[in-house]
């Protein structure tokens, strides 16, 4: 493992709050066996990938149909892990979120073994506002002073982790919050300019032990991109680098990131030219020829990573859609654009 030198960061902040946020409910202690989840009724209606061909309500042969069509993909699928980063309109917009969680708790029912990474910028922006904090970012990175950080630890495992494992547990399933702190899931390390983004950090290295035996019985976790060096100090870290190498060390089937946007494009001016399928090197020569720029490229870049570790495809997808998820895993069109070795 390389060493990353860079200026020692800034001096810990404690944060004094004359209007202090709502307290967040404390977290159950950490078991070391895990039973398997209650036996619920789930109360889940399966969406066809299709519109009906006709207005009217769908027969029970056209639902029928639509399961039969979906046993393929069900049986390549079953048993295997997959690792779903959880981010942008589909976070800030309750039919997208809903539509995630009810595709989550879905594919969890049919026999995957899902896992959501997710980040919360919207949330820590507003809070930020909230405390007169100033939001600044650098190329693309929010520059994390301590009181950020602080902020941003809150947010993303207090409210918006716990607010996800609330909404997959209403929807039939069971879903437990996790940081990279807990079970040293993670651990963080600076980034090499940490001397100007502050606690912003990368991954130093992982341990899914902790996740093992939930994934094994049935949960499905729910992961707050956040964790802490070996002297403890935390770090913010780049929600898809947290799914990225998640996938990897558990050697996942799938990795898939939800974005806003359709995936990566031919022409980045033309929405229509969706690439559908392509290979590590046809994705890095499209880097060099410029045709995947800006946002898009961190993203690539996590996918062709995640690869090379052994994650079998990679699948930048739009989270604009209703029901993303189940459109890229049960049929042959997908949802945006697959990666693969």
């Amino acid at each position: 493992m390389s060493t990353v030198t860079s200026n020692p960061p800034p001096k810990p902040f404690s944060l004094s709050l004359s209007n202090p946020l709502k307290p967040l409910t404390p977290k159950s202690p950490s078991l070391l066996r895990f039973p398997p989840p209650k036996n619920h009724r789930h109360r889940l209606s399966i969406n066809a990938a299709v519109s009906p061909p006709s207005p009217d309500t769908p027969s029970p042969d056209y639902r029928f149909e639509i399961l039969s069509e979906s046993l393929p993909f069900i049986q390549k699928f079953r048993g295997k892990t997959i690792v779903v980063k959880y981010g942008g309109a589909a976070m800030t917009s309750p039919e997208l979120k809903a539509s995630v969680v009810t595709d989550l708790v879905l594919l969890a029912c049919v026999g995957l073994r899902p896992i959501l990474v997710h980040g919360g910028g919207p949330d820590i922006n507003r809070y930020l506002k909230q405390l007169d904090i100033p939001a600044e970012f650098r190329d693309g990175l929010r520059v994390t002073d301590a009181a950020t950080m602080e902020i941003v630890s809150m947010v993303l495992v207090g409210k918006v982790n716990k607010n996800l494992v609330s909404l997959i547990n209403a929807a039939g399933a069971t879903a437990v919050g996790l940081s990279g702190h807990d079970g040293r899931l993670l651990t963080a390390r600076p980034v090499p300019n940490s001397d100007q983004l502050g606690f912003v950090g990368e991954v130093a290295r992982v341990d899914p032990s902790v996740l093992r035996p939930l994934v094994g019985s049935g949960y499905i976790p729910v992961i707050a991109s956040v964790a802490a060096d070996e002297a403890g100090q935390a770090y913010n870290i780049n929600a898809d680098t947290v799914a990225g190498e998640l996938a990897a060390a558990l050697g996942a089937e799938k990795l898939i990131l939800l974005t806003d946007v359709a995936g990566i494009l031919e022409d980045r001016e033309d929405v229509g030219s969706l690439v559908k399928e392509i290979d590590i090197k046809g994705v890095k020569k499209m880097i060099e020829d410029g045709r995947v720029g800006g946002g898009m490229i961190p993203k690539v870049k996590c996918c062709i990573r995640s690869l090379a570790q052994g994650v079998k495809t990679a699948s930048i997808i739009d989270g604009r859609r209703q029901h993303s998820l189940l459109h890229e895993i049960m049929s042959d069109e997908g949802a945006g654009t697959m990666i693969t070795g």
